[in-house]
């Protein structure tokens, strides 16, 4: 590693040269005096977590989508109880 500190910028840096495809992944190691395993690791890392990103990515609403998923379920959940209470308490819709 010759003494450099693996910091954020660095390990994304590698990344994305690793992605781009120029060169192989032992060029960019040995030039950067990382295991090419370490290279593929931080590219893979990249690419998940750019998938978290654009998936999580906000509506205009400010919501995302787990976040509406998860408020339909409790919609349709509550939906349900209460119908069941108006059933129990014979109230007619």
């Amino acid at each position: 590693m010759n003494g450099k500190p693996r910091t954020a910028i660095f390990k994304q840096k590698i990344a994305i040269e690793a992605l781009k495809g120029d060169r192989t992944i032992n060029e960019i190691a040995k030039e950067y005096g990382v295991h090419p395993v370490q290279v593929s690791q931080w590219k893979k890392e990249l690419v998940d977590g750019a998938e978290v990103l654009f998936g999580k990515r906000k509506k205009k609403d400010g919501t995302t989508e787990a976040e509406k998923a998860a408020l339909e379920r409790k919609v349709g959940q509550l939906t349900i109880e209460i119908d069941w209470l108006k059933k129990k308490l014979g109230i007619q819709q």
